[in-house]
């Protein structure tokens, strides 16, 4: 079984509720105007495949990383962004979206067409992508995972505390209030919130008003509904592939045969995961909530992501050194200013036993 057979098996266990793979993938609006926060991100999307492809190339003698995916320097408003824009779409549709970045064993890395092939039609280098080992799809996060896990415990166990006091007060002090026929309903749900049950619990706030016990004890009970949902915040940092994206990629696998990973880059770590295993992940039912969740980003124009906790995935970097960065002025039409930041620099410390075992590099050898 090739590998895009193996795939193609995996895509009929998605739900199609998550990823319908028969339905044509929503066609895009072109961008009509950038922002600086835009820009920014893209500079850190640069950042973090310069990263990968430095320590990769750095550390490895028989395999070559290369820069492979459709980018451009023009941003929305600039003269020639729309037919570059209209140029991606149209190749989505026929080949799928190129990932970031190729591998290519020492032996297949075509000298004359260098470190980066992201600038040339698919038709012409076709046959050479096929001999790659492996496609890496790069998604940067602002973040240092370590401290975030570190904070999110923290909030948590805060929460939690006074989520339990104030459950505690509430039937320590108000259980005359909540004798009534029409209120002791309260006292039997809140015997049910334990540590168990506390990640899925929720109430309805009663909203009594009549007197100042009442208004006392449902202030309460705000109190404890914006505890609990803090606590039911998703906790995790995650590797996010958007549902528009599952289909494009599977469409690239389709195409050249070549397995597929994402990379997370962090500002302290990186994260790998095979484009197979994400599959195996959202087509069972039990991760839904434990391992990843599905949100509608408003960061990314209300787009469906699925969201997979990194530790799912596999550390490729234990240690990121920082990158140095400085602030940009971009001038648009009509004077319109930007001002991003931008990143050089940085190391990413591999865990080589890890990235093989990923990428299924047998040998050795670096």
């Amino acid at each position: 079984m090739t590998y895009y057979e193996k795939i193609r098996e995996l895509t009929k266990n998605v739900p199609i509720t998550l990823v319908d793979f028969e339905q044509p993938r929503d066609q895009a609006r072109t961008p009509t105007q950038a922002s600086s926060n835009f820009i920014t991100n893209k500079e850190q999307g640069d950042w973090a495949e310069n990263l990968i492809v430095r320590a990769i190339n750095e550390n490895f003698t028989n395999f070559v990383a290369v820069k492979y995916g459709k980018s451009d320097d023009k941003v929305a408003g600039e003269d020639g962004f729309d037919a570059f824009y209209q140029e991606f779409q149209n190749e989505l549709d026929t080949i799928g979206k190129r990932p970031d970045l190729l591998i290519f064993r020492q032996d297949d890395f075509d000298d004359k067409l260098g470190y980066d092939i992201s600038q040339i039609s698919h038709d012409e280098i076709t046959n050479y992508v096929k001999k790659a080992i492996a496609g890496i799809e790069v998604r940067s996060s602002a973040f240092l995972i370590d401290k975030y896990e570190e904070a999110m415990q923290v909030r948590t166990q805060k929460f939690t505390e006074i989520a339990f006091q104030i459950k505690d007060k509430i039937l320590a002090e108000f259980s005359d209030v909540l004798d009534h026929p029409s209120r002791s309903k309260y006292t039997t749900l809140l015997n049910t919130l334990t540590l168990e049950t506390i990640s899925i619990f929720d109430f309805k706030v009663p909203g009594w008003r009549s007197n100042e016990r009442l208004l006392e004890v449902n202030n309460l009970f705000k109190r404890l509904k914006v505890a609990i949902k803090e606590i039911q915040k998703r906790d995790y940092l995650s590797i996010t592939p958007k549902v528009e994206d599952i289909k494009v990629v599977y469409r690239w696998v389709e195409t050249f045969n070549v397995p597929h990973f994402y990379f997370q880059v962090f500002f302290d770590k990186v994260y790998g995961i095979s484009f197979e295993q994400i599959l195996e992940i959202i087509s069972d039912s039990d991760n839904d909530g434990v391992i990843f969740s599905v949100e509608t980003d408003t960061k990314n124009q209300n787009k469906t992501t699925i969201k997979i906790n990194s530790k799912a995935g596999i550390p490729i970097a234990s240690k990121v050194d920082e990158p140095t960065h400085e602030s940009i002025r971009k001038e648009m039409d009509r004077g319109r200013l930007l001002f991003y930041v931008t990143f050089k620099g940085g190391l990413a410390y591999l865990d080589l036993d890890n990235l093989r075992t990923i990428l299924g590099i047998k040998e050795a050898k670096s």
